[in-house]
């Protein structure tokens, strides 16, 4: 498996950004489809957006769109989510996620079960 290790969570207020890193061990991370997930307290863990190998693709959940985005720079393995406009159910904890048969897909991989690895998550708090 890879290792995956989040970073960049914090409290912000409504209307805040935050930007969320997450760093990869190995050396095949650019072969990986990667996905930010995110579980609010009570709820089930949720796919925010996913990235294909090479950048090319990206998905968004309904929720995100127009205020997130997601990147990746495959030279420093790592994998980032922009967090603009920030709302209060944004709060959650955020998960990294690495699907490392994201290559051999036709489409992006939504559900939990479309990722191997998974990284510790981080704490994002919206509140004024």
């Amino acid at each position: 498996q890879v290792q995956l290790v989040e970073s960049g969570g914090g409290l912000v207020q409504p209307g805040g950004s935050l930007r969320l890193s997450c760093a990869a061990s190995g050396r095949t991370f650019s072969s990986y489809t990667m996905g930010w997930f995110r579980q609010a307290p009570g709820k089930e863990r949720e796919i925010v957006a996913a990235i294909t190998w090479s950048g090319g693709n990206t998905y968004y959940a309904d929720s995100v769109k127009g205020r997130f985005t997601i990147s990746r720079d495959n030279a420093k393995n790592t994998v980032y989510l922009q967090m603009n406009s920030l709302k209060p159910e944004d709060t959650a904890v955020y998960y990294c996620a690495a699907d490392r048969q994201g290559r051999r897909r036709v489409i992006i991989a939504t559900s939990l079960g479309g990722y191997d690895s998974w990284g510790q998550g981080t704490q994002v708090t919206v509140s004024s």
